[in-house]
C-alpha cells in the first residue's frame, strides 16, 4: 500500500484538526515541553533495553531535533498536508537504517510515545485525542520506507580540506568512497570520528558530483560539541560518515520568480540550488539576501559574486546585523568581492528582506538558524506572502 494511502487508510483520527491540535501543542519546542519528550525517552528505554546503546550518552540534541519534527509533522497534519510528513518521515526510516533500527523498535517508540503523550495529556485526553494519537503515531510509514531500501544505509569519505574563513565558520571539503546521489537543497546526516553516535545534520553547499566531491559550511555554536569540533579540529584525513539525503527543498523552474533568504550557514542549500541552476540558459529571476551578524561573516560573496557576474537573472543582497567588523576579523580572509554586488544592508534579516515588500508572488525557500526561519517567515506573512510559497525545512532538522 502506498506511503499515503497508509497514512489516511482508517486514521479518521488525522481528520480531526482540534484533536491533531491538541497533540501539536503538547509538543511545542518553543514552550516547556521537554519533560514530556524526556518521558518518551524514558518510556522507550524502559520498554526496550536494546535501544539505549543506540544513541550517545548526552540526548538533549537529540530531545531537541525529535520534538521539533515531531511538532512540525503534527502542525502540517494539522493543515491537512500529508504529502510533505509522508516524504519526510519515509526518508527518516530510510535514514535510520545507519543506526542498527529494526521493525521492533519502530513498535516499541510507537508504544512508548503513545504511553507518554497520554499520561502528559492527563485530563486533556479525550476519545478524539486517543484516534488522532493512534493515528499520527502510526511508524507504519518509517519501517516500510526502511524495509523497501535497496541503497546503502551509509557513505564514508575523507576530508580534503578544511579552510577556517571566519573565527566560527568553517569550510570542509571531502570525497567520498562512492558517489552520493542527492537533489540540489537537501541535507544529509553526518558523524564525524571525534564524536561516534552524536550525528548532526548538515547541507550539502554542492550539487551531487559523480566523483564523489561533496563540501559542507559548517558554523560552531555555544555548546555545540560537533560543530565546534568540525570548526575548530577537523582536519584533512579524517573519515567521515553521513546518511542518505533527506528534505524536500526546491526551485520550480516554472513556478515564477524566486526569493531566497539564507542566514549565515544557512546559504549552504541556496548556494547549491544556485548552481544547479546556473546549469540552464533560461531561469527565473531570484533575489537572494545572505546575512550574518558581521560583514566579515558574509564568508562566501566572493563565490556569490563570481555565479551572479555570469547569470544575469541572480540578484545578490548582503545583510549584516552591525555596521562594522569585530577587531578579530583582521584574524581571518578579507570576504568583500570586487565592485559589482549590490550594496550591502544594515539591519535583522527579516526586516531587511520585508522592507522591501511582501515578495507574495515569489517562491521563497528559507534557510538558516530556526529562530532566523521563523522570524523571517512571521515577517514575510505579515506582509502578506501566501504560507503555501514558503519553504524551510523541519526547523528539528
Amino acid at each position: 500500500m502506498p506511503a499515503r494511502a497508509r497514512l489516511r487508510s482508517g486514521t479518521v483520527g488525522l481528520e480531526d484538526r482540534d484533536a491533531l491540535r491538541v497533540l501539536q501543542t503538547a509538543i511545542d519546542p518553543q514552550a516547556p515541553s521537554d519533560d514530556l519528550i524526556r518521558s518518551i525517552y524514558a518510556h522507550w528505554f524502559a520498554i526496550d533495553t536494546t535501544v539505549r546503546d543506540l544513541f550517545p550518552p548526552d540526548l538533549a540534541h537529540q530531545r531537541a531535533a525529535f520534538g521539533e519534527a515531531m511538532h512540525w509533522v503534527l502542525g502540517e497534519l494539522v493543515a491537512q498536508r500529508s504529502q510533505e510528513p509522508v516524504a519526510f518521515l519515509a526518508q527518516l526510516g530510510r535514514d535510520h537504517r545507519k543506526y542498527g533500527v529494526t521493525e521492533a523498535h519502530y513498535e516499541t517508540m510507537r508504544r512508548a510515545c503513545y504511553a507518554a503523550i497520554r499520561s502528559g495529556l492527563a485530563d486533556h485526553w479525550t476519545a478524539a485525542v486517543d484516534e488522532a494519537a493512534v493515528a499520527a503515531l502510526s511508524t507504519g510509514i518509517m519501517s516500510g520506507a526502511a524495509d523497501a531500501e535497496a541503497g546503502p544505509a551509509w557513505w564514508d569519505g575523507t576530508v580534503l580540506e578544511h579552510h577556517r574563513v571566519s573565527r566560527d565558520i568553517a569550510v570542509v571539503r571531502l570525497r567520498l568512497d562512492r558517489p552520493m546521489p542527492y537533489h540540489p537543497g537537501q541535507y544529509v546526516n553526518v558523524q564525524i570520528p571525534q564524536w561516534p553516535r552524536r550525528w548532526r545534520y548538515l547541507s550539502p553547499a554542492m550539487p551531487s558530483d559523480p566523483d564523489g566531491f561533496i563540501e559542507f559550511h559548517i558554523r560552531s555554536v555555544t555548546g555545540g560539541m560537533v560543530s565546534s569540533t568540525i570548526v575548530g579540529e577537523t582536519r584533512p584525513g579524517d573519515r567521515w560518515r553521513m546518511s542518505s539525503p533527506h528534505g524536500a527543498l526546491h526551485v520550480d523552474r516554472d513556478g515564477g520568480d524566486v526569493l531566497m533568504v539564507a542566514g549565515s550557514t544557512g546559504l549552504a542549500p541556496l548556494r547549491t540550488l544556485i548552481m544547479d541552476l546556473a546549469r540552464f540558459g533560461v531561469n527565473p529571476r531570484v533575489h537572494l539576501f545572505f546575512g550574518a551578524r558581521y560583514p566579515c561573516e558574509l564568508y562566501d560573496l566572493r563565490t556569490l559574486w563570481e555565479i551572479a557576474s555570469t547569470n544575469p537573472w541572480l540578484s545578490v543582497s548582503p545583510v549584516s546585523e552591525y555596521p562594522n567588523d569585530p577587531p578579530w576579523a583582521v584574524d581571518y580572509p578579507d570576504v568583500q568581492p570586487p565592485r559589482g554586488l549590490h550594496v550591502r544592508q544594515t539591519g535583522r534579516l527579516p526586516d531587511v528582506v520585508t522592507r522591501f515588500g511582501g515578495w507574495g508572488d515569489r517562491q521563497i525557500p528559507i534557510c538558516g538558524r530556526p529562530e532566523m526561519v521563523r522570524a523571517t517567515r512571521a515577517a514575510l506573512l505579515a506582509k502578506g506572502a501566501p504560507a503555501g510559497r514558503i519553504q524551510h525545512d523541519p526547523l528539528g532538522a
